[in-house]
C-alpha cells in the first residue's frame, strides 16, 4: 500500500508538494484553484518528500530513504516567495527534516548506509527554523499564524501580519521540533520561542476551569473562541505538553498538562464522548457534534497511562467507522455524519496502534485489519489513495495529503510488526504530532534552560495526578486478557440504534402500568406531568432572559441509570426533531419596506418570516398598509384598540405567549398583517442569526394574514418612523419592490381606503434578497433545537442541554444565515436624520396627483446623501 502510494507520488507528482491521484498529477500552488487555509500548508517545497522520509526507514526501505535524501539536499528550495502556515510548516517539513536527520545519523552510525551524510538535512531545518522566527514578533510571544518564507511578517512585500487570531494548538504545537532544532544544533533561541508561546497559553487558561480556548488574539491574549475541547484547534497543545516532558524532562510541562488533564476529564470527558463546553461555563456543552482530530486523544490517554477512558472513546469512534467505512470529519453525539469528508487521516489508527501496545489484545489487530481493508476497498485508486468527498456516498476528493504517507503507514506498519521487522528500537524515539521521530537522548543534549519552573504556581490536585515516572503499563491492569473486552462490551451497540425500546423507570412510577416513553416532539412545558418525568430523567427546565426556555441535563441527578439514559435519548430526539425541522420547515427571509413619505421605499427591513398565515412568496404584490400600535402591546390578550388596528399592520412585541397566539388576536381585531418586534434590547439581523415563528403545534390554517418577525433594532426603525411622521405605512413582501416604481406608485394612490391594498408591481431587488448558506464554517456551531436563534447545541451524556421551544416557540433559519442587508439598505440613516417637508407638505404630496419638480429634487438629494452616508459607512 506504501508502495502505491509512494511511487505514484514520486512519478507522477514529484518535486510538486502534494500528488492529486484522481488526475495523476502534482499539485502546484498558484496553478490549482485555491482551497482556502488547506493550501497554506503547500510551500513549493516537496512537502510529501519530507513528510514521507522517516517513514521509509520505519518501513525498512533505507535505499529509497539515502535516494530520497539526496533529492530533498538537491531539489528543495525553502526560499520561496510564499505565504504559509507556521503550524503546517513546522510539523511536517521542519518536523520531516529533523525526523530524517534522526534516521539519517542512526543509519550512518550503524555502518552501512548514510555513510557519506554530514547533517545536510538538519542545516535546511536550521535554515527553514530561521525563517519561521519572524513569526514570533509579537508583544505576546505567541506567532503569527503565517509567515512568507522568503520576506517573513511586517516586510512591504510580504503579503502576511495584518492577522490578529490563531488557534491554540497552532501556538501550542512548536516546542517538539523546535527545542530539537535547539539540541541538535546548539542553537537555543528556538527553544526560548516555543516555551515562550507556551508560557504565554498556560497564563492565559481560565483559571476556574483550567480549560484554553480555540482562538486566541495573538496581542492581547484575550480568547475569541471560548468553546473547549480536545479536537480541532487545540489537539496537539496538550500532546506536546506531555511529550515536551518525556522527551526534555521538565517537570513543569507534566503539571501543566496534569492540569489540564484534570479538567478535561471533569468537564468534557462524558465516557464514551468527548465533547466541546466553555471556558467559563464548562458544565454547559458548546456543541453536539465531535470533529474526527479527537481521535488522537486515546493515544494520548494511553502515553498518560489512563487505559479505561481510552479503550471506551477508541470503541465508540471504531463503532462509528463500522457504520461509515470511514470516520466522518465530524459527527453528532448519535452518531449520524455532520461533515461527510474524511482526508484519510492517521489519528485512529494513532489511538489503536497506541492501545495495542499498551494491551497486547490481539482485537486492536483486527480493527487495524479492518482499517486496511476500508483503505483499500474505498479509497484506492490507479495513481494512489484518494481521500473520501463523502463517506456516506463513498465519493472521492482529488488530494492525498502528505500527512497520509507521513502517519498512516506508519502507525499501521507498527502495528503488525515484530521486532524483528524493524531494522532499530522504536522505544528509543518519541513520535511528534506528524509521527516524525525524535531521539529520546535529546533530554540530556545541549540542554540551557532550567528544568523546573518554581514561579508559576499550580492547582492543586490529586497526587495520583502527579507521578513523576512513565507508566509502567505491567500495573496499569490486571493481567487478564479479558480486561479491555469487559471495558469495550457495554458499547458495542453505542452506535446501534435499532436496538428495542424498553420502558422509562420514571414513566412507570407515575403511572399505573407501563406508558410509552416520553418523546421530544410530544413534550410540552406546560404539562406538569411531562415536567416531573423530566425531572426523574435528570434534565431540568432554565428560563433565560430572552424569553427562551432551556433544557439541561445532568445525569448525575437521574433517579437511575436507567432514567439517565432515557434522558439523554429524549435530549437527542429533542436535538434530532430541531434538527428535521430546520431542514424541512426553512423559509427564505422576508422584507419590511417602509414605503410613505419620505422613504419612498428607500428603507428596507429584513424579516423573519412564520410557518402559518399567508405565504408571501406565493403572494408577490405582498400586503400593504399603514402601521399601528396594539394594546395591549405583547398582544397575548383581545386586541382593546381594534379601531386604531383595523385594516393596518399591527406592531407587537415578542413574549409572554406563543407568535400563533399573537396572530389571531390581531386578526380577530380586523388587522391586515402583523410585525412581532424583538424585545431583547439591541438585536439585530446583522448580528444575529435569522429565525422563522413557528406555530403552537396546532392547526394554524385559520391565520390568513401574513406575520413576519423583525429584531430590536430594525423594529426601533418603523416605531421611530411613527413617532416622527405619525402615518407610515409599509409593504410586508418576499423580497423589496423597485424603489423608482414604489415613487411613481405615490402618483396614482388613491387615498387612505386604498392603503391596505396589495401592490401590483414588482420589480427583482438589487441587494435585498438574502441568501441562504448551506454548508457552516469549521468553527461554526449547529442549531440544536426548536426555538434557539443562537448556534448553541448542547447534548451529552452526563451534562447536556438543549434550548426549547419557548413561550415565543421558533425554528432557527438556514444553519448559518448569510447576512442578507441588514436593518436600512441606504445605510443606517434614521428617519429624523434626513431632510424633511412640513406635515403639511407631506400631507399635500399625499393628495396631490403631481408632485412638484422642487420635492423631486429633494427626494433625489435625499438618495444622493443617504447612498454616500452608506458608502461611508461601508468603507
Amino acid at each position: 500500500m506504501f508502495d502505491h502510494a509512494y511511487s505514484n507520488y514520486m512519478e507522477h507528482a514529484y518535486p510538486a508538494d502534494e500528488l492529486m491521484p484522481l488526475t495523476c498529477r502534482g499539485r502546484v500552488r498558484g496553478q490549482e484553484p485555491s482551497r482556502g487555509d488547506v493550501d497554506d500548508a503547500l510551500g513549493k517545497f516537496s512537502l510529501t518528500l519530507i513528510d514521507t522520509l522517516d517513514t521509509l526507514v520505519v518501513l525498512n526501505k533505507t535505499k529509497e530513504f539515502e535516494e530520497a535524501v539526496k533529492k530533498v539536499i538537491k531539489d528543495v528550495n525553502l526560499d520561496n516567495d510564499i505565504v504559509v502556515s507556521v503550524f503546517e510548516t513546522n510539523i511536517r517539513v521542519l518536523g520531516g527534516l529533523l525526523g530524517g536527520h534522526s534516521v539519517a545519523i542512526m543509519l550512518k552510525e550503524k555502518g552501512e548506509y548514510m555513510q557519506w551524510y554530514n547533517g545536510e538535512l538538519l542545516h535546511m531545518a536550521k535554515e527553514l527554523g530561521y525563517k519561521l522566527l519572524p513569526a514570533f514578533n509579537t508583544t505576546s510571544g505567541l506567532p503569527y499564524p503565517r509567515v512568507n518564507l522568503k520576506f517573513g511578517v511586517r516586510h512591504p512585500e510580504a503579503r502576511t501580519g495584518t492577522e490578529t487570531d490563531t488557534c491554540t494548538a497552532c501556538a501550542g504545537t512548536l516546542i517538539l521540533e523546535f527545542a530539537a532544532l535547539s539540541r541538535f544544533t546548539g542553537t537555543s533561541i528556538f527553544e526560548e520561542y516555543a516555551r515562550k508561546a507556551l508560557d504565554f497559553i498556560w497564563e492565559k487558561r481560565q483559571r476556574s476551569s483550567n480549560l484554553v480556548g480555540v482562538t486566541i488574539n495573538i496581542h492581547t491574549g484575550d480568547w475569541v473562541r471560548k468553546d473547549s475541547g480536545v479536537g480541532a484547534g487545540i489537539d496537539s497543545y496538550y500532546e506536546y505538553l506531555l511529550k515536551a516532558y518525556v522527551l526534555l524532562g521538565d517537570d513543569s510541562f507534566l503539571e501543566r498538562f496534569n492540569t489540564h488533564y484534570d479538567a478535561i476529564m471533569r468537564y468534557i470527558s462524558q465516557p464514551p464522548l468527548l465533547l466541546d463546553v466553555h471556558i467559563h461555563k464548562p458544565m454547559l456543552n458548546a456543541r453536539t457534534w465531535m470533529d474526527s482530530l479527537l481521535a488522537f486523544f486515546p493515544g494520548l490517554q494511553v502515553l498518560k497511562g489512563d487505559i479505561r477512558p481510552a479503550i471506551e472513546t477508541h470503541e465508540m469512534l471504531y463503532q462509528v467507522i463500522k457504520k461509515h467505512n470511514f470516520l466522518p470529519e465530524a459527527f453528532t453525539t448519535d452518531f449520524r455524519v455532520h461533515w461527510a469528508q474524511h482526508p484519510l487521516r492517521p489519528e485512529f489508527a494513532e489511538s489503536t496502534y497506541f492501545l495495542y501496545k499498551a494491551t497486547g489484545d490481539p482485537y486492536y489487530l483486527e480493527v487495524g485489519k479492518t482499517l486496511i481493508e476500508n483503505l483499500n476497498k474505498y479509497a484506492r485508486v490507479p495513481c494512489g489513495f484518494a481521500a473520501m468527498k463523502d463517506v456516506r456516498t463513498g465519493s472521492h476528493e482529488d488530494r492525498m495529503d502528505s500527512f497520509f504517507l507521513a502517519e498512516m503507514f506508519k502507525y499501521l506498519y507498527l502495528l503488525f510488526a515484530d521486532k524483528e521487522d524493524m531494522i532499530f528500537d522504536i522505544e528509543d524515539y518519541i513520535f511528534t504530532t506528524e509521527a516524525h521521530l525524535l531521539p529520546l537522548w535529546l533530554s540530556t543534549t545541549n540542554q540551557t534552560i532550567s528544568k523546573k519552573n518554581t514561579s508559576t504556581e499550580y492547582t492543586e490536585l490529586d497526587d495520583s495526578n502527579f507521578d513523576w515516572t512513565c507508566p509502567n503499563t505491567q500495573i496499569l491492569f490486571p493481567n487478564d486478557p479479558m480486561f479491555a473486552q469487559s471495558i469495550r462490551e457495554p458499547l458495542k451497540n453505542v452506535v446501534d440504534k435499532s436496538c428495542p425500546r424498553g420502558i422509562s423507570r420514571a414513566e412507570e412510577s407515575l403511572g399505573s402500568g407501563p406508558k410509552p416513553p416520553l418523546r421530544a416532539r410530544d413534550f410540552m412545558a406546560s404539562n406538569p406531568e411531562h415536567l416531573e418525568i423530566l425531572k426523574k430523567m435528570g434534565v431540568s427546565l432554565i428560563h433565560l432572559k430572552d424569553g427562551r426556555v432551556q433544557l439541561v441535563q445532568h445525569a448525575v441527578q437521574a433517579a437511575s441509570s436507567l432514567d439517565a439514559e432515557d434522558g439523554l435519548r429524549f435530549m437527542q430526539e429533542m436535538i434530532e426533531l430541531s434538527s428535521q425541522q430546520q431542514k424541512e420547515q426553512q423559509l427564505p427571509p422576508r422584507a419590511v419596506q417602509i414605503v410613505s413619505h419620505p422613504f419612498f421605499g428607500r428603507v428596507v427591513l429584513t424579516a423573519g418570516p412564520a410557518q402559518f398565515g399567508m405565504d408571501l412568496s406565493k403572494h408577490k404584490a405582498g400586503t400593504r398598509g399603514f402601521v399601528a400600535t396594539i394594546k395591549p402591546y405583547n398582544g397575548c390578550s383581545e386586541i382593546t384598540n381594534p379601531e386604531a388596528v383595523k385594516e393596518k399592520i399591527a406592531l407587537m412585541q415578542r413574549g409572554q405567549c406563543m407568535f400563533a397566539e399573537k396572530a389571531r388576536n390581531i386578526q380577530k381585531a380586523g388587522a391586515i398583517g402583523g410585525i412581532v418586534i424583538d424585545d431583547n434590547e439591541g438585536s439585530s439581523s446583522d448580528t444575529a442569526p435569522l429565525f422563522q415563528m413557528a406555530g403552537d403545534g396546532k392547526n394554524t390554517d385559520d391565520i390568513t394574514i401574513p406575520m413576519l418577525f423583525l429584531f430590536n433594532k430594525e423594529g426601533n426603525i418603523i416605531l421611530d418612523a411613527i413617532r416622527e411622521y405619525e402615518a407610515v405605512e409599509v409593504l410586508l413582501s418576499d423580497k423589496a419592490k423597485d424603489r423608482d416604481l414604489e415613487i411613481e406608485n405615490m402618483d396614482q394612490k388613491s387615498s387612505e381606503n386604498d392603503s391596505h391594498k396589495p401592490t401590483s408591481e414588482e420589480a427583482p431587488s438589487e441587494s435585498q434578497d438574502a441568501q441562504a448558506v448551506s454548508e457552516e464554517p469549521e468553527g461554526g456551531g449547529e442549531s440544536s433545537a426548536v426555538g434557539d436563534p443562537d448556534p448553541l447545541s448542547p447534548a451529552s451524556t452526563d451534562s447536556a442541554s438543549v434550548p426549547m421551544a419557548d413561550p415565543d416557540p421558533h425554528a432557527p433559519g438556514p444553519t448559518e444565515a448569510s447576512a442578507p442587508e441588514p436593518a436600512c439598505t441606504a445605510g443606517d440613516s434614521q428617519p429624523q436624520e434626513q431632510n424633511t417637508h412640513t406635515e403639511a407638505s407631506s400631507k399635500a404630496h399625499w393628495d396631490s396627483k403631481v408632485q412638484p419638480m422642487e420635492s423631486i429634487l429633494a427626494d433625489w438629494n435625499e438618495d444622493i446623501e443617504a447612498f454616500e452616508m452608506m458608502e461611508k459607512d461601508e468603507l
